[in-house]
Formats: structure tokens, C-alpha cells, sequence
């Protein structure tokens, strides 16, 4: 930046030219990617998880080591509460804002601690916790907003949206009551939020985690509400599911908006800080695998939504998913962009799906980048279930994981292991892409339902991926694993809706092996000027070590986790993800979802690996400090408990 002054200062251009040129630069640096710190969960604020730090690169990293560790809660914490419970599933990433590292701890609360030795400098204030120990779990993690002196850390501890000063951990008692706004819908409904909220000019947004109810069809809506900066006021709010009068309503038939619910966003948020618009992942409406009581595509449902910030009005919207009964919520932040299009320079926004899908628009307008096409799908046979004909496929990218299942897909490494998985897979119904949950029977030779693939847990994952602004290359973590789509009748003596979901079990296939084929996780690299797939590897090992495979010399399978994925200049790292996770599909191996890798941007080969003692359940990030680059994460399992471990070179 220095440099930049200098230079414009020597073609004597003037004040005013040379602060737009300045406002123009830092901008356009904020938005796609970072530098030496990590002010946003997704690296900034259009989540492209990519920094242009390169002291780590391809040949320094074999020399990289764990520099500093630090666990999930402060020991003045179980000093003052000896009794204090909290889970080995640490999911808080980090953010480095002025040489000062900040995380949501294991119980929610915030603590500021050394980038560089990873010692607290302070823990958040908990008076108003009150002397009885507390329960809570992590998060994802926090925002942070600053205007001159005034710096403050956002965070979520359920009920409450918390306002924090950044440089002493004491409440901002300015900020709605004492530092605290409370969250809760109603006395009954209450508040839950695992993601952190995105901050946009001078409001907070958030949006919320809610449990479905699988026996009702009634549900709150999931909405998504913005908070003044300074004083906590609530400034606007934004409901997935729309009133009478209002578009998209009538997508909702036989009033059923009246009562559905959900279609919250859970995951993170992506914004465009020069457009002042923020993008809304949407999840499935009540409840998310039965749909009868809820006829019509059922918008803002499954869809990408585009709303001003200030103001909370929708911009434009897209559904990926109409009517969803496959719980495809759209689980990962939006990925901002500016990509080159047969000559077009295009400010984008792409939308990761769980069904393996790449939706790409011109994040100003709405219009996809590539056409997309709307194609039959397969109907349903559950009595009283409305579904919709056809689904929105893009021309551009291809999927980038398997759609579907067919008998060809199922394990077949040896004969024996191809019988068993006709034998596992006959009571099941197969088929494309969108085939629809089936009832469940009663009988051991009746259907068990659907073998869904991509799963609800599959394809693209929270984690993410990430953007390379320099090359326009997308490198893209996801999940392949069949689950069981199934519907049993609901009892009327306590469910109000004639279907609900079964067991949604991972079928076992043959001798503890997964039931298709692989890999099982996989790292797909699009080049998103063109759509076009470059490269895919697998990520991981999976079972190639499994006793009936063995023999067999396999390579990388792949391992079925949640991976997580941090982007640097010369650089592709990506973990496994540790199973701890909910719903981590089976299929692992002895060292699942531990392993840390280095990948090859241009070819996918493993550069550098190490194994933790434990896997990631949060993202990695990167920055500078004191002249050294660190590589930070949080790490936990079901017996390693959780913490922060950060990697350097010597």
C-alpha cells in the first residue's frame, strides 16, 4: 500500500484521485480474498477462503510444524466452574483482526488470544451468566465491525446476540441491553444459531438453526433479521416464507404458508460490501423429507437470495430445489467472484449444493451465467405427497460429484463384495437424481425406501471451498454417500402430518465397506471463466486398508467427511474432517478424517500431509504475524478433546 501512495504521490495526481484510487484498491482486495490477517470466517467477506500469503508454499511446507496448541476453553474457566461440560466438537474458526486472534470458545463464549503463542489476552465478560455453571457448546464463529476507536466483536450464545469490545472483552452496554439483545421468536420457540453473523455496512445479520419437526407441520418461519451496529435496535427483518399479498405466495397452495415454517438459513452468509447486498442461503421448509401438507414449490425455500443490506428488501432470488423432500438445504455460504465469460467480465456468485451442484449468476442481477435448464424428474408414490415435475440443472459446470444410483454404481472391487451389495441394496429403490423419499414397510421383504445419493449429507459441505481470484479456479471438497430416503406413517395420536420421515440411516455395505463404488470424498478444480471441470482427485485414503481390500494395492479412495478447505497463493490445503461431525457418512479409515494435506492447484497431487491427533471440525485460516505465516484450526474427536492448533515454519 505503501508503494501504491508513493507511486501516485510521483505522477502528482490529486488528493481526491489518489483517495478513490486507495478506496478502489482496498475494496476490490477485501472482496476477493485476504492478505496478512483474517477478518471473516470465509477469509472475506465473499467467503473465496483464498489468501495471497506464500511463506508456505511448495517448498517450504515440508518444514511445517506445530508451532503453538491451545484448548477450547480458558483454564480460568474451569477454575471458576470445576464442574464445566462441553464438547470435543470444536467447530470455531478463528478470526485475526490487528495482530489479535478471536474464537467463540467451547461454551459459546468469546476469547481474544496471542496469533503467535496462542495465550489468552482476554476472556469475554460472563456476569451475565451468573454464578451457576453453564452449559453451551462452540460455534462457528464471530464478526467483527470497527469504526475509528469503537471495535467490537459479534457473537451468538443463544438466546442472545452479544456485543463485545474488542480490545477488553467487556460488554458494549450501549448495544441493546447491557451488551446483549435477546433472539427468541416467542416464549416457546426461542433462538438457536450455530453460524457466526455477517456484518454489512452498519448492521449485523444473522440468521438461525433450527431443529425440525418432523411430527407437525406447523413451524416458525426462519427468519433473517439485521441489528443496528452501535445501539442493537433491530433494523429489518426477512421471512423465507411470504405473507398474502406478497410474490411468491403463491407458490404456497392451499394457504399453506399460513402455518409452514423453517427454510432458515443455518450456514453462513457471503455479502458484497460495495453493493451493500447480502446472500441468503436458504434450507428446506417444514418438514424436510414429507411435503404433502405444503403443495407448490414453496419459495424462498432451497433458494439463493439477494437482499439489501440497509434495507432488507429482496434484490432477486433463485431456487435450487423446488419443493424439497431430500433435505437439500443449501448449506454453504455463497462464493462471490469476478470471473471473464467468452470475453464478459462478470461479478458472480455461485452457490454450492449438497446435491453436487454449482449454480453460477451474475451477483448484481440474478442471471445465470450459464443457462439453466429445468428437467423432468421422477414422481412420487406416497399417497397425498405433491412434488414438483422438474428441477433447475445447469448447463455449466457439470455436477461435481455422482447423481444418482443405479446397480452399476454398488462396490465391486471383487465378486464377492459385488453380490453381497446387489443382496444389501435390493430392498431399496434406486434410481436418478430427485427420486423421492418411499414409505418404509413393516416387513423385512418390504422396501426400506430410497437409496439417495447425493445423501442429505453429501456433495458440498458447509466447510465450503475455495477461489483462487488469480486463476478463476474453484477447488471444490464433497461428499459421496448414499442414505435411506424413508417415510413411515404418522400416528395421529400425536402427528399432525400423514407421512414422516424413518430411519434416514447409512446403509452398511458389504463387510463394513461403503455400498458404491468411489471415491467416497473427492476434491473437484473448475475453472469457473470457463465451467469446465480441470481435475479431480480423491481426498484421502478411505478404506483402502480394509482387510477384505487389502490385497488389492488400491489407491486414495477417499474419505466421506466433512472437509475443509483453506486456498493460499501457491497452495491448495484441505483436511478430512473429523467423523465427530453429525451424520459423517461410514467408510473411513484407520486414520479418518485426521490427516491435513497440501495439494498441487494445477494437478491435485499431494504435496506435504501431516495426521493431528485429532480431525478439523472448523475451517483452517492463515495469516501473518511478526514477519512468520501460521496456518490455524480448531481440532477435536470423540476421545482427543478439543483445541486450536497452529503450524508455522521454524
Amino acid at each position: 500500500m505503501l508503494e501504491l501512495i508513493q507511486m501516485l504521490r510521483h505522477l502528482n495526481l490529486s488528493f481526491w484521485t489518489l483517495l478513490t484510487v486507495l478506496v478502489l484498491s482496498t475494496s476490490g482486495s477485501a472482496q476477493q480474498g485476504t492478505t496478512g490477517e483474517w477478518h471473516v470466517h470465509g477469509g472475506d467477506a465473499g467467503y473465496t477462503r483464498y489468501s495471497s500469503l506464500d511463506q508456505i508454499n511448495t517448498d517450504t511446507v515440508d518444514n511445517l510444524d506445530i508451532v503453538w496448541r491451545r484448548s477450547s476453553v480458558d483454564a480460568s474457566l474451569i477454575q471458576q466452574w470445576p464442574d464445566l461440560q462441553y464438547s470435543n466438537q470444536l467447530r470455531s474458526t478463528p478470526i485475526m483482526v490487528d495482530g489479535v486472534l478471536y474464537a467463540s470458545n467451547g461454551i459459546g463464549l468469546v476469547e481474544a488470544f496471542d496469533p503467535g503463542t496462542g495465550q489468552t489476552l482476554w476472556v469475554q465478560d460472563h456476569s451475565f451468566l451468573g454464578n451457576d455453571t453453564p452449559r453451551g457448546a462452540s460455534n462457528r464463529g464471530v464478526a467483527y465491525w470497527a469504526a475509528g476507536t469503537d471495535k467490537r466483536i459479534f457473537s451468538i450464545r443463544p438466546p442472545h446476540l452479544l456485543a463485545t469490545n474488542a480490545s477488553t472483552g467487556q460488554s458494549i452496554d450501549s448495544f441493546g441491553s447491557n451488551g446483549k439483545v435477546d433472539l427468541s421468536y416467542d416464549t416457546e420457540t426461542g433462538y438457536s444459531g450455530t453460524s457466526p453473523p455477517v456484518v454489512v455496512k452498519d448492521v449485523v445479520i444473522l440468521g438461525s438453526a433450527m431443529a425440525d419437526h418432523p411430527y407437525t407441520k406447523e413451524q416458525h418461519p426462519g427468519d433473517v433479521r439485521a441489528y443496528d451496529v452501535r445501539t442493537g435496535e433491530l433494523r429489518w427483518t426477512w421471512s423465507p416464507i411470504p405473507k398474502a399479498g406478497e410474490p411468491g405466495v403463491e407458490t404456497w397452495l392451499d394457504d399453506s404458508w399460513t402455518y409452514s415454517g423453517m427454510a432458515n438459513v443455518w450456514t453462513m452468509f457471503s455479502a458484497d460490501l460495495e453493493l451493500g447486498y447480502v446472500y441468503l442461503p436458504t434450507g428446506a421448509p417444514t418438514n424436510d423429507m414429507y411435503g404433502g401438507h405444503r403443495p407448490g414449490n414453496n419459495l424462498y425455500a432451497n433458494s439463493l437470495v439477494c437482499v439489501d443490506a440497509t434495507t432488507g428488501e429482496r434484490v432477486w432470488h433463485f431456487q435450487t430445489v423446488h419443493h424439497d423432500l431430500w433435505d437439500y438445504d443449501n448449506n454453504v455460504a455463497p462464493i462471490l467472484m469476478d470471473i471473464t465469460v467468452d470475453g464478459r467480465d462478470i461479478k458472480a456468485v455461485v452457490q454450492l449444493t449438497k446435491q453436487a451442484i454449482a449454480y453460477t449468476f451474475d451477483r448484481i442481477t440474478g442471471e445465470p451465467v450459464w443457462p439453466i435448464i429445468e428437467r423432468p424428474v421422477p414422481g412420487s408414490n406416497t399417497p397425498g405427497e405433491w412434488i414438483s415435475p422438474t428441477q433447475p440443472f445447469p448447463t455449466k459446470p457439470l455436477p461435481f460429484d455422482r447423481h444418482g444410483i443405479t446397480e452399476d454404481d454398488l462396490i465391486d472391487f471383487t465378486d464377492e463384495l459385488r453380490a453381497e451389495a446387489l443382496e444389501i441394496a435390493e430392498p431399496y429403490i434406486l434410481g436418478e437424481i430427485y427420486t423421492p423419499p418411499s414409505i418404509r414397510g413393516e416387513d423385512a421383504t418390504d422396501t426400506k425406501g430410497t437409496l439417495q445419493l447425493p445423501g442429505s449429507v453429501g456433495g458440498a459441505e458447509w466447510g465450503g471451498a475455495g477461489f483462487d481470484p488469480e486463476t478463476g479456479m474453484l477447488y471444490i471438497p464433497s461428499v459421496t454417500g448414499a442414505f435411506a430416503a424413508d417415510l413411515t406413517p404418522g400416528n395421529p395420536d400425536r402427528m399432525n402430518v400423514r407421512f414422516t420421515r424413518g430411519t434416514r440411516a447409512f446403509p452398511n455395505g458389504p463387510r463394513g465397506l461403503p455400498l458404491t463404488k468411489p471415491p467416497y470424498g473427492r476434491i473437484t478444480a473448475i475453472d469457473m471463466n470457463t465451467g469446465e471441470h480441470v481435475w479431480m482427485v480423491p481426498n484421502g485414503n478411505g478404506p483402502r486398508n480394509h482387510p477384505t481390500i487389502e490385497h488389492l494395492n488400491l489407491p486414495p479412495l477417499g474419505q466421506p467427511g466433512r472437509a475443509m478447505t483453506l486456498l493460499t497463493k501457491s497452495l491448495l490445503f484441505v483436511s478430512e474432517g473429523d467423523p465427530i461431525m453429525v451424520r459423517t457418512p461410514p467408510g473411513a479409515g484407520d486414520d479418518a478424517g485426521k490427516a491435513f494435506r497440501a495439494y498441487n492447484k494445477d494437478s491435485g497431487a499431494v504435496i506435504w500431509e501431516t495426521i493431528f491427533p485429532a480431525g478439523t471440525n472448523g475451517s483452517p485460516i492463515t495469516y501473518m504475524h511478526d514477519g512468520k505465516q501460521y496456518i490455524v484450526m480448531p481440532i477435536g474427536s470423540l476421545g482427543h478433546p478439543g483445541e486450536w492448533i497452529a503450524l508455522a515454519l521454524p
